[in-house]
């Protein structure tokens, strides 16, 4: 994968469990569970199944104390660090740092008064907890809504800078910072302005962006627009669907950006009368079956010649359609051995395999002697 040519905004660094933030750190793809927390066997297999699709941090709602209780539990089955999830009671958020989570997402303004923010600030910086300020379009504080009548990005800004200005005022630095709104352009708007303000790290979303297809256009455009501009240490494509979803998406947002890779990155035509194999259904089939690759690479899979060679050259493995049977590629050079185009996916599959058992060699660190 060519290096992006994206410069990063300069921020901060903190650590969600062993995992970087900010500081030019890889940008840390998050999502969150929609299993009832109180039922611990769900819930560790949703983080399991998470954390096996390549998210570094997941989040757990935590509204009860009998939910932090089970918390207690999944916490230490959890194979990636965990962010609790708190809406207002500060008792909750002192009972899930003492059983070792890892970000604490709370809005210190929201939790009650003075004596209680510093008692859960003093928990967090005592445990070496970072927090996460979360605004969010839909639930803005009231005086803002009837100052701004509507959610504006001055108003999101406003109101994280609010809760900014809590933990700057208590001397607390490790936190990131969310403006996410369902609305692409708003959201958008308010990271490039919050951005301006404070030098933490930023954790990116479009919140509630809607079903598979829908939400992840939607993401990918908000979120891109950002990221192009440098934007965003962390983030969570918000999508009305399985998890494990939000975690590909987001990796498949970071990957067209030459952000970060991880798995086969496909370069597939979308087919037309030159094709001499079935593109789509080949392609489909792959993407099924080596969902266990982690190894970045690049796969072209072009139905005719006329582009085919051409992206077969700078693609690991590569693959131009023929007649009878089609052109193989193997690091840009063109292969003595064709591929017949009636077992195309078992063929293509087996060397792919092949390739990232090589690599995986490659990167296994040489012990000194």
């Amino acid at each position: 994968m060519h290096e992006s040519p994206i410069k990063r905004r300069p921020s901060r660094r903190i650590y969600v469990g062993n995992v970087p933030i900010g500081d030019g750190a890889p940008i840390a793809v998050q999502s969150m569970t929609n299993t009832e927390t109180c039922d611990v066997d769900a819930t560790v297999k949703q983080i399991r199944a998470i954390a096996d699709a390549g998210a570094d941090i997941v989040r757990v709602s935590v509204p009860t104390m009998d939910a932090a209780e089970a918390f207690k539990l999944i916490k230490q089955q959890s194979p990636v660090p965990l962010v609790a999830d708190i809406h207002f009671d500060y008792r909750i958020a002192l009972k899930v740092a003492e059983y070792g989570v890892d970000c604490l997402r709370i809005n210190p303004g929201n939790i009650g008064n003075e004596q209680r923010i510093r008692q859960v600030v003093d928990a967090a910086r005592d445990r070496g907890i970072p927090i996460r300020i979360g605004v969010n379009g839909g639930s803005l504080e009231k005086d803002l809504q009837e100052k701004y009548g509507e959610p504006t990005p001055a108003a999101l800004v406003e109101s994280a800078m609010r809760h900014v200005d809590i933990l700057d005022r208590l001397n607390f630095h490790d936190f990131k910072v969310s403006v996410k709104a369902s609305d692409v352009f708003l959201a958008v708007e308010s990271y490039r302005l919050l951005a301006k303000q404070i030098d933490q790290p930023l954790h990116l979303g479009i919140t509630e962006a809607g079903g598979l297809r829908s939400g992840s256009v939607k993401s990918a455009i908000g979120l891109g627009m950002l990221l192009a501009d440098g934007i965003g240490d962390t983030l969570r494509v918000s999508l009305a669907a399985d998890p494990v979803e939000e975690v590909k998406v987001g990796f498949d947002i970071l990957k067209s950006l030459r952000i970060r890779s991880r798995g086969i990155n496909f370069i597939a035509c979308p087919s037309c009368s030159r094709q001499e194999f079935d593109v789509i259904a080949t392609v489909n089939a792959l993407e099924q079956r080596l969902e266990d690759v982690v190894v970045p690479m690049d796969v072209s899979i072009i139905g005719c010649v006329v582009n085919g060679p051409g992206e077969a050259l700078i693609s690991q493995i590569g693959l131009a359609g023929a007649k009878g049977k089609s052109g193989f590629y193997l690091d840009g050079e063109r292969q003595k051995e064709r591929l017949d185009n009636t077992n195309l996916v078992d063929q293509l599959e087996r060397h792919i395999r092949a390739k990232v058992k090589r690599l995986e060699a490659e990167q296994i660190p040489v012990k000194q002697s």
